[in-house]
C-alpha cells in the first residue's frame, strides 16, 4: 500500500458532535515501562495504539518482557520485576522521545547493574535530538555510555558487560531547562537501584513541569512516592520496587484534546449541535495539557466539563488575541499559534524553548508554516509572534515527520477565504492520532460542492475499479465503486428471492419491489472489502452471475431512482473517487475531474480471463468476449443513462499501460485542477 503524499482538506464551514480521543502517549508509554519493570502483571485499558506506542512494545518484547493482549480488550504486561532476561540487545527507537529517554536510563542502570550492553538508535531525526544532559547524569552515576555518532546525541551504548557498583551517595544533577523528558527518564528508572535514598537536583528551572506530574502520580501508582522540594530537589526513597496495581486505565490524551476544543472555539456550530463534546478526558485529568482549557477560555471559548468529558462551543468571535507564557502547556500551545490566526490581534507565545528540541524545530515549523497562509510571524529562541493576515492565503503545508504540526494546521481549512488546505504526509499523525483525520472529517461540514469527486467511468473490465481504488487510496478519499452497488441489488434480491432475469424485470410490481430493496441497502466500503449488513460479500459480487445480475437490475428505473441518494451520500470529506457507468454523466455532473477509461474488447476479455484463472475459476477466453460484446451493447443503447463519457471526461485508454501509469495520469490531471497546481 502506497502512503498518502499530502491529504487536500476542502474548506470547513462548521463543526458539531462527539469525539472520542485515543489514549494519551505521554501516559501510555510511561505505563508499559512502569508495567514491564513492576513485579507481578499489569492489565492496561485504552492503551494508544500509536507508532510511539508500537515502538515501546517491540522494544520492551525484545527484551524478554511476555505481553498478551485480553479478551476485554485490555493489554496484559509480565512484569520483569526489574531483572534483565537479556542482557544485550539492539534496540530501534523510530523518532520516539518517550521510548528513547526513560530507556536510555533504565537500560543505562540496569546494565551497569547487572552487566549488559546495548545499543539504542532511531531515524535520522532522532539522532539530531540532544540527549546529552541526561548522558551526563548516568555519567555521574558511574554508567557506561558511549554516544556511537555526535557526542550528545543518539545512537547510544549503555553498559560495557561488567557489573559496576553505582555512585547513588552524591545528588544527581541534571539541567531542567531543556526537556522534562531528561528528568521523567531518571525518576522512572532509579527506583530500580536505590538501595538507599537517591536525590535528584535540577539545574535552572523546571519546564514542562506537568508531564513531571504526571511522572510522580504514576510513580505513586506503581508503588514508589517521590518527595519533592518545589521543582529543584526529587527524592527517591531507598528500598522502592515497583509492584503492579494489577489494573491501570490511560486517560484520553490531553494535547490531542487541543485540537477539538480549537476546533469547537472557531468552528459555526453544525445545525442540530450545540457545539463540540470530547469524551476520554475530562477537568480532573492529570495530564497538564488540560490547562490547554484555560488558555482557550482567554481567546474567547466557552468551555465546560465533567470528570471525563468536555464540551466547548463558540463564544467570542473573532477570538482574543492573548500573551501568555506557556511552559505549563508545551506541546498543546502549538494549537494556540493555529487558533491565532483567527484572532483580533497579535499573540504571543513565550517560555516555548523547548519546541527547538521536539520531533523538529517547532518554532520555526510553526513561523513558516503560518507565514504560508498569509501570517505576519515573529521568532525568537523561546517565544513566537504571531499576527493574523490581512488577506487568507493557502499552500501546502510541510509538517516535517511531526504529528502536531499536521493536525494543528488541519484547523486552518476553516480560513474565511474559503480556501483548502494540503496537509504533507498525514500520516505522521500515526505517532499519537492515527485516526485523527477520520475523527476530524466526523464532526466537521462542508458545503458539497466544495466536496471533490473524481469520477471514472468506463465499459464493464476496462480496470475502472481498481484504477479508482488506487487513486482513492493515493489521495486519502473515500471510494465509491458504483457497480458494485448494483451487484449487491443483484445479491440482496437472490438473497431475499427476488428474480433479476430480465422478463421479470419488466413487471412494475417486480421492479418497484427490486427497488425498495436498494433503497435500504446497508452497504460499506472497507479497505479492500465490501459488506452488506456487516458481512463480507466481496468474493460473491466477483462472480460473472453477479456482474451480469448488475448489468439487467442497472436498467431498472426504480433501482436507479434508490441508489442515487445512495451514492450522493458517499460524498464526504475529503473527497471521493466514484466508479462506474454514468458518475459523470448522471450522478455527478459537478465534479471537476471526469476520467472516462476504456480499452479494446479483445484487451479487456483478456484482463477478465486472466483474473479468473487466477483465482481458480474455469473461464474460456471467447465467451468472456461474446459477453463484453453484449454487455457493451446493452450498456451503450440503454434507455435510461446510456454508457457513454461525459461532454468534458478526459478520455484514458489504458490498453497499453499497466495500473501505475494509469494512476499516474490521473493524478496529473487532479494536481491541475487544484488550487495546488503550482506546487
Amino acid at each position: 500500500m502506497y502512503p498518502i503524499a499530502h491529504l487536500d482538506i476542502p474548506p470547513l464551514t462548521s463543526a458539531g458532535g462527539t469525539v472520542r480521543l485515543p489514549g494519551s502517549k505521554s501516559i501510555s508509554n510511561r505505563v508499559l515501562l512502569l508495567a514491564a519493570l513492576s513485579v507481578g502483571h499489569t492489565d492496561i485499558d485504552d492503551l494508544l495504539d500509536s507508532d510511539d506506542t508500537k515502538v515501546m512494545l517491540a522494544a520492551l518484547a525484545q527484551l524478554g518482557c511476555r505481553i498478551e493482549p485480553q479478551s476485554d480488550g485490555a493489554l496484559r504486561v509480565h512484569g520483569l520485576g526489574g531483572e534483565l532476561p537479556l542482557k544485550q540487545a539492539q534496540l530501534f527507537l523510530g523518532n520516539a522521545g518517550t521510548a528513547m529517554r526513560p530507556l536510555t536510563a533504565a537500560l543505562a542502570l540496569l546494565a551497569s547493574q547487572h552487566g549488559g550492553v546495548f545499543e539504542l538508535s532511531g531515524i535520522a531525526r532522532m539522532h539530531e535530538r540532544p540527549i546529552g544532559d541526561l548522558v551526563d547524569a548516568l555519567r555521574q552515576l558511574g554508567c557506561p555510555v558511549d554516544c556511537l555518532g555526535q557526542e550528545g546525541y543518539p545512537p547510544l551504548r549503555l553498559g560495557n558487560g561488567t557489573p559496576r557498583a553505582l555512585a547513588l551517595g552524591e545528588p544527581i544533577r541534571v539541567r531542567g531547562d531543556v526537556s522534562s523528558q531528561f528528568l521523567t527518564a531518571l525518576l522512572l528508572a532509579l527506583p530500580l537501584v536505590a538501595r538507599q535514598d537517591v536525590v535528584i537536583d535540577v539545574v535552572g528551572e523546571l519546564i514542562s513541569r506537568p508531564y513531571i506530574e504526571i511522572t510522580l502520580n504514576l510513580l505513586q501508582r506503581f508503588g514508589v512516592t517521590v518527595s519533592r522540594e518545589g521543582w529543584q530537589r526529587f527524592t527517591i526513597p531507598g528500598g522502592s520496587r515497583y509492584l503492579s496495581p494489577g489494573r491501570i486505565a490511560v486517560e484520553g490524551d490531553a494535547s490531542s484534546a487541543s485540537y477539538f476544543i480549537a476546533l469547537g472555539a472557531l468552528a459555526t456550530p453544525t445545525a442540530g449541535f450545540s457545539g463540540i463534546t470530547i469524551e476520554g478526558v475530562g477537568l480532573s485529568s492529570i495530564q497538564g495539557d488540560i490547562r490547554f482549557v484555560d488558555a482557550a477560555r482567554l481567546m474567547g471559548a466557552e468551555v465546560t466539563g465533567e470528570a471525563n468529558r468536555l464540551h466547548i462551543r463558540r463564544g467570542a468571535w473573532p477570538l482574543k488575541a492573548i500573551d501568555l507564557d506557556c511552559n505549563h502547556i508545551p506541546d498543546a500551545a502549538m494549537t494556540l499559534a493555529v487558533m491565532a490566526l483567527y484572532a483580533d490581534g497579535t499573540t504571543t507565545l513565550r517560555n516555548i524553548a523547548s519546541w527547538r528540541v521536539k520531533e523538529t524545530d517547532r518554532i520555526a515549523a510553526m513561523a513558516t508554516e503560518c507565514r504560508k497562509l498569509g501570517a505576519t510571524v515573529e521568532e525568537g529562541a523561546d517565544f513566537i509572534r504571531i499576527t493574523p493576515p490581512a488577506q487568507w492565503t493557502t499552500g501546502s503545508i510541510h509538517t516535517y515527520d511531526d504529528h502536531r504540526v499536521a493536525m494543528c494546521f488541519s484547523l486552518a481549512a476553516f480560513n474565511p477565504a474559503g480556501w483548502p488546505v494540503r496537509i504533507e504526509d498525514p500520516q505522521c499523525v500515526g505517532k499519537t492520532f492515527p485516526d485523527y483525520f477520520e475523527t476530524l472529517f466526523g464532526v466537521c461540514r462542508s458545503k458539497p460542492a466544495d466536496i471533490p469527486v473524481i469520477c471514472i467511468d468506463g465499459p464493464t473490465a476496462s480496470g475502472k475499479g481498481t484504477l479508482a481504488a488506487e487513486v482513492a487510496q493515493r489521495l486519502g478519499f473515500h471510494l465509491l465503486d458504483s457497480g458494485a452497488l448494483y451487484r449487491l441489488v443483484g445479491l440482496a434480491a437472490d438473497q431475499a428471492g427476488l428474480s433479476t432475469a430480465e422478463a421479470d424485470l419488466l413487471a412494475p410490481p417486480h421492479a418497484q419491489r427490486l427497488g425498495a430493496l436498494a433503497a435500504g441497502l446497508q452497504v460499506r466500503f472497507q479497505m479492500q472489502k465490501i459488506l452488506l449488513g456487516g458481512v463480507d460479500v466481496s468474493d460473491a459480487l466477483r462472480s460473472e452471475s453477479a456482474g451480469m445480475a448488475a448489468s439487467r437490475v442497472s436498467a431498472v428505473p426504480q433501482v436507479r431512482t434508490a441508489l442515487l441518494a445512495l451514492q450522493h451520500g458517499f460524498r464526504q470529506l475529503p473527497g471521493l473517487v466514484a466508479d462506474g457507468r454514468d458518475m459523470g454523466t448522471v450522478i455527478f455532473p459537478d465534479a471537476p475531474l471526469k476520467v472516462y477509461l476504456t480499452a479494446s474488447a479483445g484487451q479487456r476479455a483478456e484482463r477478465r480471463y486472466k483474473q479468473l484463472i487466477s483465482k481458480g475459476i474455469a473461464a474460456n477466453i471467447d465467451s468472456l468476449l461474446e459477453d463484453l460484446k453484449e454487455r457493451d451493447h446493452r450498456d451503450s443503447s440503454r434507455a435510461h443513462a446510456p454508457l457513454k463519457p461525459a461532454e468534458d471526461a478526459l478520455l484514458l485508454d489504458n490498453s497499453g499501460l499497466d495500473v501505475e501509469q494509469s494512476v499516474q495520469q490521473v493524478l496529473e490531471w487532479w494536481q491541475g485542477r487544484t488550487v495546488f497546481s503550482a506546487i
